[in-house]
C-alpha cells in the first residue's frame, strides 16, 4: 500500500464544504401574517426624507412665486346699494370711515390691548405660529367654535393685501406674504398697518376712526379700559357693540376682561390698576356721517343683520360689496312713520328746559299680517346722533302689551281658573290690588295694580281694558306660565328673548322683546293665528343677476283661529273703551294693547287693523351713560303711558299708511260665550262672590249679575255713584250715572222670599281721569254679603299699565 493518504469516501448526506471566504449568507426569512402590513424602518425613513424634500421644494416654490402685491386699497371697494320696494334708493355703504395715524399717535395702552387680544407674542415670535394654526384647526374641527390661528402679521396681510374670502388659495398666499413681510418690515410698521386697517364696527376702519366713533376722542387719548374694549371689538365688531346689541353686553364684558387679564399677564398693566377698572360704556353717537344719517343707518343695519342671520350673504361678502339689495320697505309708509313720531313726540320735547326730555327716544315697526313683510321701521331720531336701533334692541320690558298672549294661551289650552271655571273674556276675577296669586308653588307673588287701584270683581274683558295686573298674574298661573311662554314663542317672539321666563310675572311683560318681535307676534293675532316669519328682503342681485334664493316663508297655524280672534275681540274693546281710545283717531277698525315698563322706563302700544300690525315704543335712556331712565315728566306731563304718545303715533301713522285703501272690518270666530254682550262666568267657589239661596229657586245666583257688570263701567270720572241691591222679584238693577250718562248698574241677587241683599258700593276711584266703579256681590238668604277670599303669598310686584 502506498504511504500517501487515501481519499475518504463520502458518506450519505455529505456535501463538500464551501471554500474559505465564500460561505453564503443566510437568507432573511420572509415576513408573514400581520407583519407584512407594517412598513420597515427603511421605508419610514425614506418616506420622511422624501416628504421633507417635497415640503422644502414646495416652500421654496411658494416663497419664490408669491410676491407681495400692492395694497388692496379699500378705495376700490364697491358699494352695496339698498333700495325700497319701489326701487327708490335708501342708501349705499361705499363711503369708508378711516383716518390713518402713525403708531406714535396711538396710546401705548391701546397698542398693548390689541396685542393682548390678538397676538401676545407678536414682538418675539415669527410671522406665523404653526402651533396656533393647528390648535385653531383642531378646535374648529371638534366643534369648539370657529377660531383663527392667524398672527397679527397674517391678519394685516389679509386686511391690506388680500381679499376676505375663506379659500385655501388665499390662506396659502397669506402664509408666504406674511413671512416675506416679516423679513422686509419692522414689527412697529406691521402693527401700525394692522391698527389702521382693522374693522371695529360702526363703519370705522382703523383705531383712530374707532376711537372717534365709540368715545369721541383721538386714538392717542385711549385709556387701557377703552383700548381693551376696542380690542375686543376686533373679534366680533357687530356683536360686541353694547349700544347696538345691549343683549350681548355680558359676552362683550367677558372678552374685555380677557384682554385686560392678558395685559396683566404680559406686564403691560398692573394688577392694582386692573382691579379698579370699570367697563367703559361707549358713546351712543356713531361718529362720522358716511351717508347714514337719519333713518338710513338704522335700516341698513337691520338689513345687514337679516342677511347674515338668515345666511343669505356673509359678512365677508358684504364687505367686498357690489350687491344690490331690494327690501320690502315702502317709502311712503317709512316717511309716514317719521312724520308721526316727529308730530306726536319729538316736536313736543324741550331738551333745554327739561333734562328728562333728553332721555326720550322712540322705536317702531309695521308688518303686513298676511305676508310677514316689514313695510316700515323707525329706528331713532338720527343714526349719527343715536346709534342704537330702537326697533330691534332687546333691553326694554314690553309691559302690558304681553297680556294678550296670556289670554290667547288660556283660550288655546282650554284653561280654567283655580275653581275650575272656563277662562273666557267674561270670566270674573278678583282685581284687588296686591292680591296674592293662588296656585303658584314657586314663591309668593302679589303684584300691584297701576296706581294701586282696587278693582274688586272684574271680568277679563274689563281687566284687559284697564290693564289689571292682579287679574293677569293670576290668569298666567291658571293657564301655566310655561304654556304662556310657549304661546308667545308660537306667535312670534324668539325663543331666546331675554327674561322670557315661566313665572307669574311673565303676564306683566318683564320680557324684553324688541319692537319688531312684538310686531311679528301681533301680526299673527291679526292673521287669525297663522304665523309666518317676517322678512325685510325682496331680492339680492350682483352684476345684474340674482345671487341668492330668499328663504321660503314658512307659515303655520301657531294658535287656533278661535284663540287669536277671541283675543282680537277683547283688544278691540281696549281701543273702543279702554286705555287705547286714542287709537280711534286712525279712523279704522282696530285692536291693540297699551303697556308701560317698570318705573315708567318705556311706554308701548301694540295694535293692528286687518291690514297692518304696528308696534310703537317710547323709551327712556341717558344719552351719556346709556342707562335706562324713567320718562316721568317728559313732554311736561306727569308721565308718558302707553295710551299717550305711543298710541297717538300709532294712530297718525296708521291713518297715513293706509290712506287711499279701503277699510276692512275684522272677521272674527270667537270662543263660545266670549261675546262682549254675554254674561260673565259664574263664580263657583268661595274664592269668588257667590251667595247660596234658600228655597232652591235657582241655586247659584248666576242670573243675578246683568250686563251692567261687564258694560256698566265706563271711562271718565264717576261722581260718587252708589249701587244698591234692592229686590224686585229677586233681581234688581240700579243704573249708575257717569257724567250724566245712564249705564246699566251692577246687580245683586235676593233670595226667593224677597229678602233684600245690599250690594257692595265702590265710589269713583280716579286713575288719570278714569274711574273704576265697584262691583256688587251676591248675598245669601240671611242677608249676609258674599266675600272674596284672597289667599297665598307674594313676590315683589311690578307695576304695569
Amino acid at each position: 500500500m502506498s504511504d500517501e493518504p487515501q481519499p475518504q469516501q463520502p458518506t450519505e448526506g455529505w456535501a463538500p464544504s464551501e471554500p474559505p471566504g465564500e460561505a453564503k449568507k443566510p437568507k432573511r426569512p420572509k415576513r408573514t401574517g400581520w407583519r407584512r402590513l407594517i412598513p420597515t424602518w427603511r421605508m419610514v425613513l425614506g418616506t420622511v426624507v422624501l416628504g421633507v424634500l417635497l415640503l422644502v421644494g414646495l416652500f421654496y416654490l411658494g416663497y419664490s412665486t408669491v410676491k407681495i402685491p400692492p395694497a388692496n386699497a379699500l378705495a376700490t371697494k364697491q358699494s352695496n346699494v339698498y333700495l325700497y320696494a319701489d326701487g327708490t334708493e335708501i342708501a349705499r355703504d361705499g363711503t369708508v370711515n378711516r383716518e390713518n395715524v402713525d403708531l406714535s399717535r396711538i396710546s401705548k395702552d391701546a397698542q398693548h390691548a390689541v396685542l393682548a387680544a390678538e397676538d401676545r407674542d407678536f414682538y418675539t415670535e415669527s410671522a406665523i405660529d404653526p402651533k396656533a394654526m393647528l390648535r385653531a384647526g383642531w378646535n374648529t374641527a371638534t366643534g369648539k367654535g370657529k377660531q383663527s390661528g392667524s398672527t397679527i402679521t397674517q391678519q394685516y396681510v389679509k386686511n391690506y393685501y388680500l381679499a376676505q374670502e375663506q379659500t385655501v388659495t388665499r390662506k396659502v398666499k397669506e402664509f408666504f406674504i406674511a413671512i416675506k413681510l416679516d423679513r422686509e418690515k419692522s414689527k412697529d410698521d406691521i402693527l401700525e398697518g394692522y391698527l389702521n386697517t382693522s374693522y371695529f364696527g360702526r363703519n370705522a376702519y382703523g383705531i383712530q376712526a374707532a376711537a372717534k366713533a365709540y368715545y369721541g376722542i383721538d386714538a392717542a387719548e385711549l385709556t387701557a379700559a377703552q383700548g381693551a374694549y376696542l380690542a375686543a371689538l376686533v373679534n366680533a365688531p357687530s356683536e360686541y357693540d353694547v349700544i347696538a346689541h345691549p343683549e350681548n353686553k355680558k359676552a362683550a364684558e367677558a372678552r374685555w376682561n380677557y384682554v385686560l387679564d392678558g395685559m396683566v399677564t404680559k406686564g403691560w398693566l398692573t394688577e392694582a390698576k386692573r382691579q379698579g377698572m370699570k367697563f367703559p360704556t361707549p358713546k351712543e353717537t356713531s361718529g362720522a356721517d358716511t351717508g347714514m344719517s337719519g333713518q338710513r343707518g338704522y335700516l341698513v343695519t337691520a338689513i345687514k343683520d337679516y342677511l347674515k342671520d338668515n345666511k343669505i350673504v356673509t359678512s365677508e361678502d358684504l364687505e367686498a360689496g357690489g350687491y344690490r339689495i331690494t327690501t320690502t320697505l315702502q317709502k311712503k309708509k317709512q316717511d309716514a312713520f317719521v312724520d308721526a313720531v316727529n308730530d306726536q313726540l319729538m316736536d313736543k320735547l324741550d331738551k333745554k328746559k327739561r333734562k328728562v326730555d333728553t332721555y326720550v327716544r322712540a322705536g317702531g315697526a309695521a308688518v303686513d299680517p298676511k305676508t310677514g313683510k316689514i313695510l316700515a321701521m323707525y329706528g331713532g331720531i338720527d343714526y349719527v346722533k343715536q346709534y342704537t336701533n330702537n326697533a330691534t334692541r332687546q333691553d326694554f320690558q314690553v309691559g302690558s302689551t304681553f297680556k294678550p298672549f296670556v289670554l290667547t294661551s288660556a283660550v288655546e289650552n282650554d284653561s280654567t281658573t283655580q275653581d275650575h271655571r272656563e277662562i273666557t273674556p267674561n270670566t270674573v276675577y278678583d282685581g284687588t290690588n296686591k292680591r296674592p296669586v293662588q296656585g303658584w308653588s314657586g314663591g309668593s307673588y302679589a303684584p300691584e295694580n297701576e296706581d294701586y287701584v282696587n278693582y274688586g270683581n272684574i271680568t277679563v274683558r274689563e281687566a284687559t281694558d284697564k290693564s289689571v295686573n292682579s287679574v293677569y298674574a293670576q290668569m298666567a298661573v291658571d293657564v301655566g306660565p310655561d304654556k304662556v311662554k310657549q304661546t308667545a314663542i308660537d306667535l312670534g317672539l324668539p325663543m331666546d328673548t331675554p327674561d322670557l321666563q315661566p313665572y307669574p310675572s311673565i303676564a306683566l311683560g318683564t320680557a324684553t322683546a324688541s319692537v319688531l318681535d312684538m310686531a311679528e307676534a301681533y301680526a299673527t293675532l291679526a292673521n287669525h293665528g297663522k304665523h309666518g316669519t317676517y322678512t325685510i328682503i325682496e331680492k339680492v342681485t350682483k352684476d345684474g343677476r340674482s345671487v341668492m334664493d330668499m328663504p321660503k316663508r314658512k307659515t303655520a297655524q301657531a294658535v287656533s283661529r278661535q284663540a287669536a280672534d277671541t283675543t282680537t275681540s277683547v283688544l278691540r274693546s281696549v281701543v273702543n273703551n279702554g286705555t287705547a281710545t286714542a287709537a280711534l283717531a286712525a279712523g279704522r277698525p282696530a285692536a291693540g294693547k297699551t303697556g308701560t315698563a317698570e318705573e315708567d322706563q318705556a311706554a308701548w302700544f301694540a295694535g293692528y287693523t286687518p291690514d297692518l300690525a304696528t308696534v310703537v315704543a317710547v323709551m327712556g335712556q341717558d344719552p351719556e351713560t346709556a342707562a335706562h331712565k324713567s320718562l316721568k315728566g317728559a313732554m311736561g306731563l306727569p308721565r308718558i303711558n302707553g295710551g299717550g304718545a305711543p298710541t297717538q303715533i300709532w294712530a297718525q301713522f296708521t291713518e297715513q299708511a293706509l290712506k287711499g285703501t279701503p277699510a276692512h272690518d275684522f272677521d272674527l270666530d270667537v270662543q263660545a260665550g266670549s261675546a262682549d254682550t254675554g254674561l260673565p262666568s259664574t263664580p263657583s267657589s268661595p274664592s269668588a262672590t257667590t251667595g247660596d239661596q234658600d228655597g232652591g229657586t235657582g241655586g247659584k245666583a248666576d242670573q243675578g249679575q246683568t250686563q251692567g257688570q261687564t258694560q256698566g263701567q265706563t271711562q271718565g270720572t264717576t261722581q260718587g255713584n252708589t249701587t244698591e241691591g234692592s229686590t224686585t222679584n229677586g233681581n234688581t238693577t240700579t243704573g249708575n250715572t257717569t257724567d250724566g250718562t245712564s249705564t246699566e248698574g251692577n246687580t245683586t241677587s235676593g233670595d226667593a222670599g224677597g229678602d233684600t241683599t245690599q250690594g257692595n258700593t265702590s265710589t269713583g276711584n280716579t286713575t288719570d281721569g278714569t274711574t273704576t266703579e265697584g262691583n256688587t256681590t251676591s248675598g245669601d238668604a240671611g242677608g249676609n254679603t258674599g266675600t272674596t277670599v284672597g289667599p297665598d303669598p307674594q313676590l315683589a310686584a311690578t307695576r304695569e299699565d
